[in-house]
C-alpha cells in the first residue's frame, strides 16, 4: 500500500491574485494543467500528454469539482484547445458559453447527439494519426463532463425510449464515451469527468482510465474504490476546493485553484502580453 502525504498547512483558498500563480500558469506547456498547490507549497498539475489523458474528480455537492472543471478547462483553451462541454445542470458552466472554439451542449438529446458524433471525430483522428505518425497537428479537445454520472444514466433511459427495433440496446452515446476513455490519449481527446463512475455507467474497470483522480469529500468506500492502491484512505476534508490528487502511488492533498467565472473567460481571451 502507498499512503498520502504528510498533512501541513494549505491555503484556506487559492487565487489567481496569488503570488506566482499567474507566472505559474503563462509558463506551462500545452499540455499541463495546474490543478492547485500541494502541502508542500508545491505546485500540483497534470501532463495530459505524458501522464494522464484523462481526470477524474469526485466530491460530495459544494465540494468544488465545478470549480475544478472550470480552472482546467480555462487553461486548455487558452492553449488552442478545443471544447467540449456537456453541462446538464445548466448553471455549471454557463462562463464558457460563446467562448471561441467551445461547443456548448445541455439538453439531453444534445448531449446524445454530440458524444455520438464524437465516435466519429475519433475515428477520424485515429485514421489521420495512421496516415501522418501522429495527430500533433490538431487541436487538443477537452470533454468537459458535468454530473456525468447522473447524464449518463439518462443517456441511457433515452435510448431506450427513442431507439428503433433494428438498433444497439447498448446507447451509442455511452459507448462512444467508453471508446474516447480507451483511445483518447492517441486523439488528443481529453475527459474531464465529473461524477462517481460505476460499473454500470463506465463498464467494469472503466474508472482504471483515469490516471489522475482527484477525490474531495467522498465516504471511506468510494476512496478506496477509486484508489485501492492508496491506503489508509484518508479522512475526507469539509474545505471547499481541498481534494486528494490520486497519481500514480501517492495522493497529494491540494487546494485547488479558484477561478471565478469571470477570470476563467478573461484567461481564455487574454493575449499573451497579458490583459487581466
Amino acid at each position: 500500500m502507498f499512503k498520502t502525504t504528510a498533512k501541513t498547512t494549505l491555503p484556506d483558498l487559492l487565487r489567481l491574485t496569488d503570488p506566482g500563480i499567474r507566472e505559474r500558469l503563462q509558463t506551462l506547456p500545452a499540455s499541463e494543467v495546474l490543478i492547485g498547490l500541494g502541502t508542500d507549497g508545491q505546485p500540483v498539475s497534470v501532463d495530459l500528454d505524458t501522464e494522464s489523458p484523462h481526470v477524474l474528480a469526485c466530491t460530495a455537492g459544494g465540494g468544488g469539482t465545478t470549480t475544478l472543471l472550470r480552472t482546467l478547462t480555462a487553461q486548455l483553451l487558452r492553449h488552442g484547445a478545443h471544447a467540449l462541454v456537456l453541462d446538464r445542470k445548466r448553471v455549471s458552466h454557463r462562463w464558457a458559453k460563446g467562448l471561441p472554439a467551445v461547443t456548448y451542449r445541455a439538453d439531453l438529446a444534445d448531449i446524445h447527439d454530440a458524444l455520438v458524433a464524437l465516435a466519429a471525430e475519433l475515428k477520424r483522428r485515429i485514421d489521420h494519426a495512421d496516415q501522418h505518425g501522429d495527430a500533433d497537428d490538431l487541436p487538443r479537445l477537452a470533454v468537459v463532463f458535468e454530473g456525468a454520472d447522473h447524464t449518463l444514466r439518462k443517456l441511457t433511459r433515452h435510448w431506450d425510449t427513442v431507439r428503433q427495433e433494428d438498433d444497439p440496446k447498448t446507447s451509442p452515446a455511452v459507448d462512444a464515451l467508453h471508446e474516447l476513455l480507451f483511445a483518447g490519449r492517441q486523439a488528443r481527446i481529453h475527459v474531464l469527468f465529473d461524477g462517481y463512475p460505476t460499473a454500470g455507467t463506465l463498464g467494469p474497470g472503466g474508472h482504471e482510465q483515469f490516471s489522475t483522480v482527484l477525490l474531495g469529500r467522498v465516504p471511506t468506500s468510494t476512496f478506496t474504490r477509486l484508489a485501492p492502491h492508496i491506503g489508509p484512505a484518508p479522512k475526507a476534508s469539509t474545505h471547499r476546493g481541498r481534494f486528494h490528487a490520486v497519481q500514480g502511488f501517492t495522493a497529494d492533498q491540494t487546494q485547488v485553484l479558484f477561478l471565478t467565472d469571470a477570470e476563467a473567460a478573461a484567461w481564455v481571451t487574454a493575449t499573451a502580453a497579458g490583459e487581466i
